[in-house]
């Protein structure tokens, strides 16, 4: 029988992101289905869905769950994966019990080193190169059958790019970008890549994890991520085909690396709406209720394939769904259209699910919910720690205390504003021009 671990002592907030620390002084803390993160609303789990990939059944014990566990909703996070909040004490246990019994927890050793992004219509809309999605699941066994997989912290991220380039701006530690012909695939990690033919990229996407783990023991930093090793312990090609090889995979010259750079561009992330065999619903601030949970899940299992995939975009995919089902899932809550104010805006937990929070950035997000429609994209946090922010520029809303927000954009100074004047800030910080693309990283 599965027990849950007790809570871990963290503060980490919704989502999964991490700044870039040199030198680590503690073990990764990051939640997950079984040891939970307790917040001022009640405990908080987190379950990995590799490529965000569950059936309707599996979601149906996720709504049951959080219904009967926790606050009646679903989070999604920035990797795909779903969170639970406002969990009772000591239902971790159940919670355990329930996520093993319909396949949620088939490593439970593991279960917080299954990060795992994937292009998400890949094998659905016609775009891209192969399906990637068999490479994800021999990938995710790989790592359940890995006795150093563990070691792997819980921030470690593995993404497999059908070609589109899609999982480029996520820069994860390991990833697997197709090649036109779908017969190779490039394996990157960090600054090395070496080219492997298409059903060697698991094994090798793995042995690149291996060779991370032992340059971060090499370099006694403690590195959770890739691009935390030191120069002087940074993976290099020699490194990544040596390892590769040894394990009698044979290895090519990566060459350029096609469709996107490893560092941002690629394709946009998908459009809410249907295609032919597919329907994609975006939920505001990526919150479902269990009502809507329910609904997609049934979506799933009477209309579609009965597969769904969680997008790392906050939004879930219903394989084999159609505009019939888009609009009943509109009309639901859910975005299923390209003009939803909705689409950009995005908020950490805030007040009162986070002790750190100086204010209900939510319900001030959904007040001001069209100051700026159409512009950057914005993101509203709590404190200065800025959990859950987007990649590349945004509007930057920071509560400040006292009712005020600090507004910045990308080539634009920050502005300290009270409440009754953040929708004219707000709207001129969206529609701001980036003098450059910047990146901003979290504080903790």
């Amino acid at each position: 029988m599965l027990a849950a671990m007790p809570p871990a002592p963290s503060n980490r907030p919704d989502t999964d992101e991490t700044p870039v620390t040199p030198v680590r002084d503690r073990s990764d803390a990051c939640p997950g289905a079984l040891r939970l993160h307790t917040a001022d609303d009640g405990a908080l789990a987190r379950v990995r869905i590799p490529a965000g990939v569950l059936s309707a059944a599996q979601a149906y014990v996720l709504a049951d769950a959080a219904e009967r566990l926790g606050d009646g909703a679903l989070d999604i996070t920035s990797r795909g994966n779903l969170q639970l909040r406002g969990l009772e004490a000591g239902c971790g246990g159940e919670l355990a019990r329930l996520l093993d019994a319909c396949g949620l927890l088939p490593a439970p050793r593991h279960e917080r080193v299954r990060n795992v992004v994937a292009s998400p219509l890949s094998g659905l809309d016609g775009r891209g190169h192969p399906d990637v999605q068999p490479l994800v699941r021999e990938l995710d066994a790989l790592l359940c059958a890995s006795e150093r997989a563990p070691e792997l912290s819980g921030r470690f991220l593995f993404a497999l790019d059908d070609g589109r380039g899609d999982m480029a701006e996520f820069a994860a530690d390991v990833m697997l970008l197709a090649e036109p012909d779908g017969a190779w695939v490039r394996v990157d990690a960090g600054d090395a890549a070496v080219r492997v033919r298409a059903g060697d990229g698991p094994r090798a996407m793995l042995l690149a994890a291996d060779a991370f783990l032992d340059a971060a023991a090499a370099s006694a930093t403690r590195a959770w991520r890739v691009r935390e090793l030191p120069a002087a312990h940074a993976l290099s090609t020699a490194d990544l085909v040596g390892r590769i090889a040894s394990a009698g995979i044979e290895t090519f010259p990566a060459g350029a690396l096609p469709g996107a750079d490893r560092a941002g561009g690629g394709e946009r992330p998908p459009a809410p709406g249907a295609g032919t065999g597919w329907v994609y619903a975006v939920a505001p601030l990526g919150r479902l209720t269990a009502a809507q949970w329910r609904l997609v899940a049934a979506t799933a299992d009477a209309h579609g394939t009965g597969e769904l995939r969680v997008t790392p975009w906050r939004g879930v995919v219903v394989a084999g769904a159609g505009r019939q089902q888009a609009a009943a899932l509109a009309d639901a809550g859910l975005v299923t259209g390209p003009d939803s104010p909705w689409l950009g805006v995005g908020a950490c937990t805030g007040r009162p699910g986070c002790a750190k929070s100086l204010a209900d950035v939510r319900a001030d997000a959904t007040a001001l919910l069209t100051a700026g429609a159409g512009g950057l994209p914005v993101h509203w946090s709590g404190c200065e720690r800025r959990c859950g922010h987007p990649r590349g520029d945004w509007a930057d809303v920071v509560a400040t205390g006292d009712g005020h927000y600090e507004v910045s954009a990308p080539g634009a100074p920050p502005r300290t504003v009270p409440l009754p004047e953040l929708a004219g800030a707000l709207a001129a910080a969206r529609t701001t021009t980036p003098t450059k693309t910047t990146t901003k990283t979290p504080t903790k």
